[in-house]
């Protein structure tokens, strides 16, 4: 938990991951989402909206658990 919170913190903040999370936007159904890596096994996808930050947290797990 404590990965997490830490990647939580940094979007919060308006900083970008570094470059070992592979933040990524994502197309299709999930076109206004992003996708970052928490570790290389655990993924989190969000979403930045406007320029007020409002970060919603929609799903985290591993590849398949999000994608099946």
């Amino acid at each position: 938990m404590r990965l997490l919170t830490a990647v939580i913190q940094t979007l919060a903040s308006g900083k970008p991951l570094s470059e070992k999370h592979k933040d990524h936007a994502l197309n299709g159904v999930w076109s206004k989402h992003r996708e970052c890596y928490v570790t290389p096994g655990w993924l989190l996808i969000y979403k930045v909206e406007d320029d007020i930050l409002v970060l919603t947290l929609t799903r985290t797990g591993t590849h398949s658990d999000l994608f099946g």
